[in-house]
């Protein structure tokens, strides 16, 4: 299945970063945000990417250009009017479409505009700065058991504060917050038939706000429950902490045997 990964707004909440690149631009051990998402869903054989770019979108495209070359050893041959030879072939048997889809569309527009690319196809569908552990070909199953436009990874976000216990006005103790004292949030890796573009109405329309809520009046929306690993990338806070993970070696999300020692440099 093809996977669209919406890939292009301007990620003010990390600005330190984003001043210069897209988010999902945005490096946990030494390779793009974006790359690991890849690399998971590939992991599950989903290897045909549709990435919705806008802010900063050549930014993407070149480090796509280059990856191949990065990857390879290369000869540059002078004499032969400037020939390039790579040997090797260290890359992901991908194919990727970067979309141009505007630099202040919405993420509902964003997806209408590569509609031509999905070829009315179920597709999956998810952010471009959030990782996970799910499992992505039991919520397949789901989803086509259910028969449903579009399925939700339904997660629980981290608990971020500690918990007063009060009783009337008085504070009785502290605790720290549990997962289970958070509502469930669209963690995204979703799951949609083509059907979810219909209700789509133009640039202006935000997946979240107009999209998703209208297919839930229809009864059209299901949520696939993951209690594993799920982090999203908004603040620096939130990339220090990825970033402490990947080096562990033992990332949730990183199920790929080949990569495992691989040094990024």
């Amino acid at each position: 299945m093809k996977v669209v990964i919406l890939a292009g707004g301007f990620g003010t909440r990390i600005g330190e970063e984003t001043h210069l690149r897209p988010k999902p631009m945005i490096e946990i051990g030494g390779m793009p945000i974006l790359w690991h998402i890849m690399k998971y869903y590939a992991s599950f054989g989903h290897r045909e990417f549709i990435v919705c770019a806008g802010y900063r979108q050549s930014a993407i495209k070149s480090w796509f250009a280059d990856y191949y070359v990065n990857r390879n050893d290369v000869t540059f041959d002078l004499s032969a009017a400037g020939r390039v030879i790579t040997h090797g072939a260290a890359c992901e048997p991908w194919r990727v479409t970067v979309v141009d889809t505007g630099l202040s569309t919405m993420t509902g527009g964003r997806l209408l505009r590569v509609a031509p690319y999905l070829a009315n196809e179920p597709f999956f569908l998810t952010y471009g700065d959030g990782l996970c552990d799910a499992d992505l070909d039991g919520e397949l199953a789901f989803h086509r058991a259910h028969g449903r436009a579009v399925t939700l990874l339904a997660v629980r976000p981290d608990a971020r504060f500690g918990v007063m216990e009060m009783v009337g006005d008085r504070v009785q103790s502290f605790r720290e917050k549990s997962r289970a004292d958070v509502g469930r949030v669209n963690g995204g890796f979703m799951i949609a038939e083509p059907r979810l573009l219909e209700a789509i109405e133009g640039d202006g329309s935000v997946l979240e706000r107009d999209v998703l809520p209208l297919l839930c009046e229809r009864g059209e929306v299901m949520g696939y429950r993951h209690d594993g690993f799920w982090q999203c990338m908004d603040t620096m806070r939130d990339r220090e902490r990825l970033e402490r993970i990947f080096a562990t070696g033992r990332a949730p999300w990183q199920r790929w045997e080949e990569e495992k020692h691989f040094v990024f440099t």
